[in-house]
């Protein structure tokens, strides 16, 4: 009875939201309040804002902020109009990202790999395009739909195997897991990023080969990477290559942003 109760559930939830979509197209997985997630990123944000160093040279946050009210300007309502806000943290780190709640946070190391203007909003259009797809809930869901499977997984092994191989089923399971939904789930997201950043750079007018151009700058400056099936992000040569058999298909705007560090 449990079994049937907890797989009863689990098909229920997913035909409930089955009809999501994301700015691509593809089929979604949403099982949170977006204005939940919005409250928790905008927690996040002002918790970082507290626990990090924030940058006070005016001219680095001004290239930041100029290089942000670019992309922000060619989003689609609501989040074009949202009040968003734009953090400089003073920190080593190659890294910027985006949090529900319309918050942004560029590293200063990223200053240091991204070379240009066009090469910093690559890196901030694609964070920006993890908010507007809603990865945040996505990535959330399938944690909870895996778990809930895990459970069904669990309650099978205890009643069809012996104690050893009930254990080694489930072992089995979490790996499978792990590799076979999360994994692959992560880099799906970073591949629509990718898109919706460049689409992005193009409506505001930059340019979209230095998108390609940043990931090799990042890739130079990350050293070693996990094969691509055990990692949450596209190889580098294979997000280069997306990159530029997108590229065709985007027509850039006429007039370019003069963003100036």
């Amino acid at each position: 009875m449990r079994l049937a109760t907890v797989a009863a559930s689990l098909l229920a939830t997913l035909a409930l939201v089955s009809c999501s979509k994301s700015p691509t197209g593809r089929s979604q997985l949403m099982l949170m309040p977006a204005q939940q997630l919005e409250q928790m990123g905008d927690q996040s944000y002002q918790q970082m804002k507290q626990e990090l160093t924030v940058s006070s040279d005016a001219a680095t946050n001004a290239y930041v902020r100029c290089v942000s009210d670019a992309l922000i300007a060619t989003l689609p309502e609501p989040y074009r109009s949202a009040d968003w806000q734009v953090t400089v943290f003073e920190n080593e780190a190659a890294n910027a990202f985006a949090l529900p709640g319309h918050n942004i946070g560029v590293y200063t190391g990223l200053l240091d790999v991204a070379e240009n203007q066009h090469q910093l909003a690559a890196v901030i259009g694609h964070e920006i395009g993890h908010v507007i797809a809603e990865h945040s809930n996505e990535r959330v869901s399938s944690n909870m739909m895996v778990g809930l499977g895990l459970q069904v997984g669990a309650i099978i092994a205890d009643t069809q195997f012996d104690k050893e191989n009930a254990a080694l089923l489930m072992a089995a399971l979490g790996i499978g897991a792990q590799v076979g939904i999360l994994l692959p789930y992560s880099r799906t997201h970073e591949s629509e990023s990718d898109r919706l950043g460049l689409d992005y750079m193009a409506d505001a007018g930059f340019k979209l080969d230095e998108a390609a151009q940043l990931w090799r700058n990042m890739s130079a400056n990350s050293g070693t990477n996990p094969p691509e099936f055990l990692s949450t992000h596209p190889a580098p040569s294979s997000r280069i290559d997306a990159i530029n058999n997108y590229i065709p298909q985007l027509t850039v705007a006429s007039s370019t942003p003069n963003c100036q560090r």
